[in-house]
């Protein structure tokens, strides 16, 4: 093994910009739908040599941002696909829409190379490796906020393993999701280092270490205790390129009105996806709206008719548009949408909603529409007016089913901002529509949504309109689901909440005090070192 890293390593210094976007191509494959996991981690370990061989720090930073512009571009490869689901923009856009945004998203590993090559490369490559480690943390904390945040992938999700083996993510309370990216690369870093130093013992230590760990069958130890609430989570397989077509509503509607009808003579909680319903089910709309969109023209029989489904004794949370009117020119139209999640009794009555506050831009939005429209651009999703967010984590009190944590689609990737810290919920919901999302897309959304299970220590529920839908436990372990391409239901009971993690009580300053750690032991680890040498 050392014999052929070494070879590898070689030949990448001697081609080191090829090399970064080799290695960057390669090291994505530790993520879902693959999960190459030790391919990634040694082509990490390849990636930090050929940084600390640099030539200087705007050499490292060039090849920083040439392995994350590969890395993010193989990565995201899945948002490509939504563009075949509109008709306003050349499908061919999608494919350059990705790269073009990875130029960007790039510039953070970029930054990171530079920052662990200006102060660590002369303290030597230990000291080099665990700054760059540190330094990534941060970077990878400030890229899931600035500019509205883009964190997908975190690095450290090649280290959650199986379904029913969570690996290393179970450390993700004491850690945090950036954190475990920092350990992800810590590792690579120990193996470069075991490879230099020829520490052969050490090496295979090391190597047993996070292959026990990965492996490690959590699953079949780590018992989950369940509520007394009964969930009947629906998928109702609603495909992309049918899901906004008129003609389709009723089709639609009737299907995951015979998937949900089973059961409905006792109490439950029923779970649609986002996108589940074309109804307006609030009051007050101008009538043209309704009888565009809604059964019968009319927003009560709608409610109503969802009541006689969900049973008397139930409740339901489903996603849901809900409009924003203003008075404009002696006419009342709608300003903007909100893409919310309504809880529903027995009675057809709307008792609580939600309105998501993370948008995605292009898909909810448009940036810059003044300048971009004209240009040709527009919104992925259909509708030619832009959702507004709103307030951020909220906690529904569904009373008998208890408080529920709602995140709409990819709002559930955003580490330590899913959770309402002053009314934390028994449990997440994540509704969502993951049919834009091809192959790559829906088994790492799902893997994003068991990372902020095991950080916050709550059971996720996902309903998605295409897959993947699953049930997943506060220790990450999928206890049911649902693949792609299947209108099916899972009933059950929702597993236990556990006490508040650590990461649940500091929330991200816990990741970024290991990022502090990390950087105070690459600055004054070696000092120490040569000074208790010295004394002896």
């Amino acid at each position: 093994m050392r014999e052929t890293l070494e070879s590898l390593v070689d030949l990448i210094k001697r081609h080191p910009k090829s090399g970064a976007i080799l290695l960057g191509l390669v090291s994505a494959v530790g993520y879902p739908p693959l999960g190459f996991w030790p391919i990634a981690l040694l082509a990490l370990s390849a990636f930090v040599a050929l940084l600390y061989h640099a030539q200087n720090w705007r050499s490292a930073m060039v090849l920083g941002w040439l392995f994350g512009w590969m890395h993010l571009t193989i990565a995201n490869n899945w948002i490509a696909t939504a563009f075949t689901y509109q008709a306003q923009m050349p499908e061919f856009l999608g494919w350059i829409a990705v790269p073009l945004l990875c130029v960007y998203l790039a510039f953070y590993p970029a930054i990171t190379a530079a920052i662990a090559y200006f102060f660590g490369r002369s303290r030597g490559p230990l000291a080099f490796g665990v700054l760059f480690a540190g330094a990534w943390i941060v970077t990878e904390w400030m890229r899931s906020w600035v500019f509205t945040g883009y964190p997908w992938p975190p690095l450290g999700l090649m280290l959650l393993g199986g379904w029913e083996r969570p690996g290393l993510a179970l450390l993700l309370p004491w850690l945090g999701t950036y954190a475990l990216s920092g350990l992800a690369l810590l590792i690579a870093v120990l193996i470069v280092s075991a490879v230099r130093l020829r520490q052969r013992v050490w090496g295979l230590i090391l190597i047993a270490a996070v292959t026990g760990g990965m492996l490690f069958p959590a699953g079949s130890v780590l018992e989950t205790q369940q509520t007394e609430v009964k969930y009947a989570l629906v998928q109702p397989l609603l495909l992309q390129d049918e899901l906004h077509s008129p003609s389709n509503f009723e089709r639609q509607f009737s299907r995951i009105a015979q998937l949900s009808a089973p059961g409905r003579e006792g109490p439950r909680l029923v779970l649609w996806p986002e996108s589940s319903l074309p109804d307006y089910l609030e009051d007050d709309y101008p009538q043209p709206y309704y009888d565009s969109a809604t059964a019968g023209g009319d927003p009560a029989f709608a409610r109503r008719r969802i009541a006689s489904i969900i049973g008397p004794s139930s409740a339901l949370l489903a996603g849901v548009v809900n409009l924003n009117f203003a008075a404009n020119n002696g006419s009342v139209r709608a300003i903007s949408a909100r893409n919310s999640v309504l809880l529903i009794d027995g009675a057809g009555e709307i008792q609580e909603q939600y309105a998501k506050a993370h948008l995605v831009p292009y898909g909810e939005y448009l940036p810059l529409r003044n300048l971009l429209e004209p240009l040709g651009f527009s919104r992925l999703v259909a509708g030619s007016i832009d959702y507004a967010p709103g307030a951020g984590p909220a906690t529904i009190d569904t009373r008998q089913f208890g408080r529920a944590g709602i995140q709409i689609c990819y709002e559930i990737v955003f580490s330590g901002r899913v959770v309402d810290r002053s009314n934390r919920p028994d449990y997440l919901f994540n509704p969502s529509n993951d049919g834009w999302f091809g192959l790559w897309g829906p088994p790492q959304h799902l893997g994003q949504a068991r990372l902020r299970a095991i950080e916050e220590g709550l059971p996720v529920l996902r309903s998605t309109t295409t897959g993947i839908s699953a049930v997943v436990d506060a220790n990450g372990i999928v206890r049911g689901a649902i693949q792609s391409g299947l209108a099916d239901r899972l009933d059950g009971f929702i597993p236990a909440p556990k006490q508040p993690t650590l990461f649940a009580r500091l929330g991200n300053v816990l990741p970024l005090v290991w990022a502090l750690f990390l950087v105070l032991t690459s600055l004054w680890g070696s000092r120490l070192v040569a000074l208790f040498s010295r004394r002896r």
